[in-house]
């Protein structure tokens, strides 16, 4: 049965009717990503934590920003953590932090002497390496609105308190992130691939936990350059998966549709926004008992 459940009360600790407090949650991705997870980390504790046994693997193929793995590999609460990214930006990013220079890059951003004719000449170099890629990425990530990193999307203006493309970059917290980053960096192998592939190739796998976190129907086209996907085929495979998993969507009545269609159980929860609006999302799950 499909239920909706109220989260708008007080307390973080019975996820599945309580409001997140986000500034409760650790800070630990070099992103600021649009429909990033760090309100659903709550959540996913619960979820993860469903078995009194440790996980072996927590595999998540859309992983963007990575909060939901950066949390399960510093808490502990996996083995081992795949993380997985398409876009060659972002995988830049990953690539550099995981398994190249990650000490490079934290002091690139550290130094990095941020002006409109610097971030200019950075961005529009041709000769680019995947470290200067990375930098660039979260260049991109930090000076644009709202964090968007698909094409079109523009420099911050104003910002806070008139600060212009400066209001979001904070080199200290990038730099601490990142190096905190390499010290568990041996606990997760990164792969730039597509998602649909590394599902397919695990679907048997009963130990593995999967945090599916797909480009949503709606905003999707606007916040990521690869947001076109087959839905209908990712709920299809999610369906067929033998491990534990968590599928996250925007609230809409396609979703909902889908949900059923494939037998798959979801609970309605709200979140607020960036702009402080509050919305529904939707998360699916082959079972609900870890819910509280």
């Amino acid at each position: 049965m499909n239920t909706q459940l109220n989260l708008f009360d007080t307390s973080e600790q019975c996820t599945g009717t309580s409001i997140i407090n986000v500034a409760a949650v650790p800070q630990r991705s070099p992103f600021r990503y649009p429909g990033g997870k760090t309100w659903l980390v709550p959540v996913v504790r619960q979820w993860l934590r469903q078995e009194k046994k440790q996980i072996t693997e927590l595999i998540e193929p859309f992983v963007g920003g990575g909060i939901v793995s950066l949390t399960a590999a510093f808490e502990k609460l996996v083995s081992h953590v795949t993380m997985v990214e398409k876009d060659e930006e972002i995988a830049a990013v990953w690539e550099v932090i995981l398994n190249g220079k990650n000490k490079w890059l934290a002091d690139k951003i550290y130094s990095y002497n941020l002006t409109i004719d610097n971030v200019k000449a950075e961005l529009e170099n041709p000769n680019k390496q995947i470290t200067d890629v990375a930098f660039c990425t979260i260049l991109k990530n930090r000076i644009s609105h709202g964090g968007i990193l698909a094409k079109g999307s523009g420099m911050i203006k104003n910002g806070e308190n008139g600060k212009g493309i400066t209001s979001r970059w904070y080199p200290k917290t990038l730099r601490d992130r990142i190096t905190a980053i390499g010290h568990i960096k041996n606990s997760i192998d990164f792969i730039q691939g597509d998602a649909f592939e590394i599902l397919e190739k695990n679907m048997e796998n009963e130990k593995t936990y999967f945090f599916i976190d797909p480009p949503y129907t709606v905003a999707g086209k606007r916040l990521y350059t690869y947001s076109e996907i087959d839905h209908e085929y990712l709920f299809e495979l999610t369906s067929k998966l033998k491990g534990k998993f968590m599928l996250t969507y925007d609230n809409t009545a396609e979703i909902r549709q889908l949900s059923d269609k494939y037998n798959l159980h979801y609970r309605t929860v709200p979140m607020k926004t960036t702009h402080h609006l509050k919305k529904n999302e939707i998360i699916i799950s082959d079972n609900f008992s870890w819910w509280v």
